[in-house]
Order: C-alpha cells, then structure tokens, then sequence
C-alpha cells in the first residue's frame, strides 16, 4: 500500500506525492496533495481527492485535466505510469461541463453548458439535441471575432441572454413534447421564451447597427471568416477555450439533409437566419434584382411572424388519410416520377439544339455576340456558324464537366446568360452563352449544371433543376409598375417597412428608402401568397443557387513563388483563385479523386485523382507549410497500381490540415462521400506546389520532391 511508515516516519515504498488543484485552471486554487504510487489508477486518484475535500456535493461530472499535456484523464482504470504522470505533474480537478455564451446564426445568445471534455463534434451534438436541432453533423462552433479597441467608447446596450444552464437531459432518450415544443422547453416561462426565439425568425436589424457591423471587403477578408473555425477532432480545453468564453454556432457543412418545417421549425429557422445575415453583411454576394426578392421575402416572413401565423396553411389535401399524405411527401422528396415511355428514358439521351448568341473574351476586344448554331449533348457543346453546317465540324466543342457555370441575369433588362470557365491546358477558357427568354435559358442552365458534375440531361434531376430555375426567375419577375401604385393596397409606413433593414449597406448607400420601398412591395406580389414555413424554405432554396454559396476561402501560396492565391473549397469541389483579380483559375472535383493519403509528420496530404486516359495520369499532392520540417515531403507508402503503369505528370495541389491527427485512422474518399475533405478545411494558410515529373515508374519518394 501507498504511504507505508517505519518507527521514524520514514516512507518505506515507492510512494511519492501528487499535488492537485481543486477547481478550474487557477494558480491560485485550493490543492490537496496525496500518496500515491505509479500502480495508482485514476479512479482511485480520484475518490482520494473526493475524501480529502471533505465536502458533500455530487462530483460526477469532475474529471482530472493534465495542464501541460493538454489532455483529460478520463480512463479511470489507466494507471499513473501508464499516463506518464510523475510528481512534477499540473494536475486540475474540476468539472468537465461549463457555462459558455452561444451566439446563435439569428444573433441572440444563449447562456448554456458544454462539455469541456469530449471531441467539439460530441459537444456540438449535445448542444444540439438540447436546442432541439437535428443533423448536428452540419454545424461547428468558431471563435468570436476579437473586438477593436475604439477610441470613443460607446455605451452598449444591455443584450438579454437567454440561460438554459439549468436545463439538464435525459440521456439516450429523445426529448418527448409537450404543448407542441420539447418538454424541457416548457418547464418555466424563460425557458418558453427561449424556444420561440429558437423557433421564429427574428426582426430585420436597426440600419445603423448593420452599418457598423463588420463585413468582409475582399476575398481576404472572407478567409479570416473561416480561420476561426474550431477543431471537430480536439476539446474545448484543448483549443484554449475557458469558462464564460463566447462561442459561435454555425453550419459549416453546406448540404442540408430533409429539410422539413413539422419537425425541425428550430433548424429551419436558423438556417433561414444564416442565410439572411450572409446577404446582409455581403458575405455572399447577389446581384441587385436577386437582393430585391430576398428582401421581399424577409419582409412577407416578418410580416406573418409578428402577426403570429406560423401554422401552415389549410390546403386541398385535407381529405387525404395519413398513408396518401405520407405517400405524397415522399414523391415531393424523391424529386422525380416515372418517366412515361420506359424504352426511350433508357436507350435516348436528350439533346438541346438551338440558336445562341456566343461570346469569347479575348485581349483588346469589345464585348460583341455572335449568334450560333448550338448542339449540347450529353456533357459536350459544340457550335456552328449555321444550322446548315451541323452535320460537319463544329467550330469548337467543349466538354463541360467540370466546368464553371455562373449565371448573369437581369430578368428586368431581359438579359439571360450563362457563363461558363472550361478547363483547358492555359488554365480556364472562358466563354458566354446569351438565351432569349426564360425558357431556354433555364433548359441550358439545367443542361450546363448537369455536365458540370458529370451527369446527363437524361438524370432524373434535370426537369426538377429547370422548374428550380424557372422559379427562382419569377421571383425577380415584377409588374412592370414602380412607385405610381402599391399593390398590396396600405400604405407601407402602416405596415412597417423599413427597406434599409432588408437589404445589403452596399444597396443602402445605392439607393434611397422611397425608391427600395415600391421594388420590394413589387417584389412581395410574387411571394404574397406563400405561408410562413414556405416563405423560408423558398428564401433557402434562393440562396443555394447563388453562384458564390457553399464555398470557404483558404490563403494559398504555390512552392517558389512570392504571389498568394486562394483556394476555395466547395462540398464538391476545389477552386484556385486569383487573388489580385478573383477569377477562376482552375477546379478539381471530388468525384474525380480516388484516394487520399495523409502524412501528419510533415502535415502534407497527397489526392490521387481519376486518370484520363491510360497514359496520362494526374495527382493531386495537399501539403501545408509547418515552418521548420522539410519542405514538399510527403507520406510514403506503396503506390496505386495505375500509377506504377503509366507516366504521370505530377501537379501537386494544397489542402489545410488539422493541428492534430484524427483519433481515428482516415478513410479514402469516395465518390458517394456526403461532405469529402471536412477534415481537411480546419486551417488557414497553406503552402501549393506545381512541378512536372515525367520519369517513368517515379518512386513515392521522388514523387513528393521537385526535380533536381
């Protein structure tokens, strides 16, 4: 036993002291100081610590932190050696869950425990499932921007703080409801309170506080944003978070599963508010008739939220029994019916075929378009002077997948165009394509969508794409009327419009409230009729087809060369950027990786993409600048069989990585992956490489260094 004594008072084993701090991380704190031996386990560490405060209190929840390894000692069977811990050792006895401040995607706060202790993806699952939001795997938590010091300090206003640090769950049980909300909600009328903000849209902000709110200027500015994203494989404690910090919530993972307004009013409200505050604050950028319709749409939500009609609307489907309703969602969510002739949806792949007017950027030239004979099949485009010549050589084609495809409409001025940047050996090539109206301008955007990704206009999806478009264009569609006549019959100062507080400060400067005020009462006829759930379900959807949606910013720099670039990371792709100028210079697609091979020594990550042919074949190498370590390494390991046969050109790409190895080994990414290389975007800035390496069977080795 530990602790045994001679006549003298002389310690006769191999016991020794251990010191422990009661309480947070506090020099000062309380400290008890045992005997133990390096066979002691922590768990009996820890009841020694309980019987020698000699207080009564329920200490489930404590747990030891080792300050100087960063770690919790949460295997209570492990011994002190096999922890390593010596006398030396800082060692804090304290809670594992505490209070921190959550600013919410609508901007209120909650005040609320976390777990201090577990991986931050555990911890934001819990969070979630306390405020009743499901698929916790699309959010994370990121670090408040730090506050400069003003010369003048302003008086700030007393924000209420929502507290629910008395809210504790059952665990392994899904929260029952009661009254329509979760029964932990309806416990007291604070806690009631909290839920309807949860569950409501919040009021369009004052126009003075949103012009002072900090927005980003530049590409830039946009990755300082997502440099503050927290580690989903690392612990609060571990990251240097404390006690009474205030975090943000967030979704970080832009693919939203099973959106429904029954049962998730809480998610889709937020997710509705992310949305909002992304347009306001210009971190997502739209076009001026694209910021009149969400600003139309956040003035119908406001509208039937202050008058209190969040039930959805009596509809003709009344009649219909549970199965028939059940059957009919299901339909909706499959987004698709049975084709009508089963022969020809299998042996006949549609094909658009019509004129368009085609423009090709080049140095020194005016903007003119030339009207062409145009045939899109499959994922090629080919184009002709004249319908005539169409059975000869096409004056160009182009295959589209993996392409960029940005839409450049002005549904007022009738302009339709879609722009596309194909992949080419000089970098992106870049060419327009000007519609005539609506219809065939959403045929081709549905087509040119479609291709880029790979698929046909034969997949299920493309009548559903081409309605999503002709919708979100009737949006923009307005009467033709202006200031002469309201068509929504009161006036709008009864109503309370403040245009301002709907759209970006960039408008506000643009344009004076009595000219916003007609365009967005114009604006509203289209979305009048649409009921609470709806109205925010289609502003989601509306911000999905944003050109710029779903894409997070990382600073760049290529091997040996001073420039800075930025790499844009989508939920299906990867985007070089120019930095000076913002154009795309090159993408790479998900589902042309077959594998990716991390090497945490050196923090490098190495892509191996689809080859194109049986000789050609392309590698991505993903690397990140450690600083000291050497440079362009990478992990070695057996190669893929289709590289040792073929010539490879090497073109190396960067990725971030983790501060940290996963505690789990990482799984190649699949086509299929629902979010591929989340793991990958925690880091801010990396170091590119691009080198050609045409040896025939290059080792790994030689493969990961530049020639030479």
């Amino acid at each position: 036993m530990a602790g045994m004594q001679t006549a003298t008072g002389d310690y006769i084993d191999s016991s020794w002291e251990l010191r422990v701090f009661v309480g947070e991380e506090d020099p000062e704190a309380e400290s008890v100081t045992l005997r133990v031996t390096g066979e002691s386990h922590i768990g009996g560490v820890l009841l020694k610590i309980v019987e020698e405060i000699k207080r009564k209190q329920d200490w489930s929840d404590h747990a030891i932190w080792w300050e100087q390894k960063r770690q919790w000692l949460l295997q209570t069977h492990w011994t002190l050696d096999k922890y390593g811990i010596l006398a030396d050792a800082r060692l804090f006895f304290g809670p594992q869950h505490r209070p921190i401040i959550l600013r919410l995607p609508n901007r209120c706060a909650l005040r609320l425990r976390a777990s201090f202790s577990q991986p931050l993806f555990q911890a934001v699952t819990a969070i979630c499932r306390l405020l009743s939001i499901r698929h916790p795997e699309e959010l994370s938590l990121l670090r408040a921007p730090e506050k400069k010091e003003k010369k003048k300090k302003e008086k700030e206003k007393e924000e209420e703080v929502y507290d629910l640090t008395k809210v504790v769950l059952a665990g392994g049980v899904a929260p029952a409801l009661f009254r329509g909300m979760p029964a932990h909600f309806s416990d007291s009328a604070q806690t009631e309170a909290c839920y309807h903000m949860l569950s409501r849209p919040q009021p369009p902000p004052d126009p003075l506080l949103l012009q002072r709110l900090p927005r980003p200027g530049s590409l830039l500015d946009k990755t300082k944003l997502h440099s503050r994203w927290l580690d989903s494989s690392r612990c609060l404690m571990q990251q240097g978070i404390k006690a009474g910090d205030t975090l943000w919530l967030r979704f970080k993972y832009y693919s939203f599963f099973d959106l429904d307004p029954k049962t998730d009013p809480v998610r889709l409200t937020q997710l509705y508010e992310q949305a909002r505050w992304d347009l306001l604050l210009e971190e997502i950028d739209c076009t001026e008739e694209e910021m009149m319709v969400f600003a139309a749409l956040q003035y119908h939500i406001n509208k039937l939220s202050q008058s209190g009609e969040v039930d959805e609307p009596a509809s003709t489907d009344q009649g219909l029994d549970d199965l028939d309703a059940a059957l009919s969602n299901l339909e909706v969510k499959l987004e698709g019916s049975a084709p009508s002739d089963v022969l020809d949806s299998l042996t006949t792949i549609p094909e658009l075929r019509d004129h368009l007017r085609i423009f090709r950027p080049r140095k020194l030239t005016l903007k003119g378009y030339r009207q062409h004979w145009v045939v899109f099949k499959e994922t090629t485009l080919s184009y002709y002077k004249s319908q005539d010549e169409a059975p000869g050589d096409p004056i160009q084609q182009l295959n589209l997948k993996g392409c960029e495809v940005v839409p450049d409409v002005n549904v007022s001025a009738q302009k339709f165009c879609i722009k596309l940047l194909v992949p080419s050996p000089e970098g992106m090539s870049e060419i327009y394509l000007r519609c005539q109206d609506e219809q065939q301008y959403a045929r081709w955007m549905a087509g040119c969508r479609l291709a880029s990704k790979g698929r046909t206009m034969a997949d299920s999806s493309y009548s559903s794409e081409v309605q999503a478009i002709l919708a979100f264009l009737s949006l923009q569609r307005t009467g033709g009327g202006g200031s002469g006549n309201n068509p929504q019959g009161p006036d709008a100062s009864t109503e309370g419009l403040n245009p301002y507080g709907l759209v970006a400060p960039r408008f506000q400067r643009k344009f004076k409230a009595k000219q916003l005020t007609p365009r967005i009462l114009e604006a509203h006829q289209n979305v009048a009729q649409l009921s609470l759930s709806e109205a925010q379900l289609r502003f989601i959807q509306s911000w999905q087809s944003l050109p710029d949606f779903g894409i997070s910013y990382v600073v760049v720099r290529f091997k040996g060369s001073r420039k800075d670039e930025i790499l844009g990371i989508a939920n299906n792709r990867l985007i070089r950027i120019d930095l000076a100028v913002g154009d795309v210079v090159k993408t790479w697609r998900f589902s042309n990786m077959r594998q990716w091979n991390v090497n945490w020594d050196i923090r490098q990550l190495c892509v191996c993409q689809l080859p194109h042919c049986a000789r050609v074949h392309r590698r991505l190498h993903l690397s990140v600048n450690a600083g000291a370590g050497p440079r362009g390494g990478a992990g070695r390991g057996p190669l893929p069989a289709a590289h040792r046969r073929s010539r490879g050109l090497l073109k190396p790409v960067i990725l971030p990585l983790p501060c940290s190895p996963p505690a789990t080994k990482p799984t190649p990414i699949g086509t299929h992956h629902p979010r591929p290389l989340q793991t990958c975007t925690e880091l801010g800035t990396f170091t590119h490489c691009h080198w050609p390496c045409a040896d025939q069977g290059p080792s790994w080795a030689r493969l990961c260094q530049p020639p030479g």
